[in-house]
């Protein structure tokens, strides 16, 4: 018998080591519930912006150079960031396994360069209105920890950034569209 109880322990243990490993899935609270047990956002999105290139103007066929300022609230420094960002309602499938190591460190919001995006390509046309609608998500983050052993600077991740996932959003005019 003890055999048996010490492989069932040790894989009880395994499974709540392992990220995902023994995920349990909860109803969703309802609204009310939300909004009273929800932590706030610690690192949140700024602003998103969207820019064509020097010398150019935003239209359709053109490619857009996307920045979010975030700004965290925290103590400690946050990256390992996982974005989802939606044009014109169309989600950009790039953002769906990259993560980026960029360091927000609290205090003032660190401007970070995203993907360039067409503004239209097949299956995403320019919008019949002119008007570009871009969301930015941040899904995940995790603090970190920076250490320096001896010419090497290190990042250990820790826990996950508490009230994730926020979203921002800005709409641009196309000209020509």
């Amino acid at each position: 018998m003890r055999p048996r109880l010490t492989l069932l322990a040790a894989a009880v243990l395994l499974t709540s080591w392992l990220p995902g490993a023994a995920a349990q899935e909860t109803p969703a609270p309802s609204s009310d519930e939300a909004s009273a047990d929800a932590p706030k956002p610690m690192v949140t999105i700024a602003s998103v912006e969207v820019a064509a290139p020097a010398g150019k103007t935003l239209g359709p066929d053109t490619l857009a150079r996307l920045t979010v300022k975030l700004a965290n609230r925290g103590t400690r420094t946050a990256s390992v960031l996982a974005f989802t960002v939606e044009v014109a309602g169309h989600e950009l499938p790039v953002y769906g396994n990259q993560v980026f190591l960029k360091p927000i460190p609290p205090g003032e919001p660190v401007e970070l360069q995203l993907y360039n995006f067409w503004t239209s390509e097949t299956g995403r046309p320019a919008p019949a209105d002119g008007k570009m609608k871009v969301e930015v998500t941040l899904r995940e983050a995790r603090w970190v920890e920076v250490t320096q052993e001896e010419d090497t600077e290190v990042w250990t991740p820790k826990e996950p950034v508490e009230g994730l996932p926020v979203s921002a959003s800005t709409t641009v005019a196309l000209s020509g569209s």
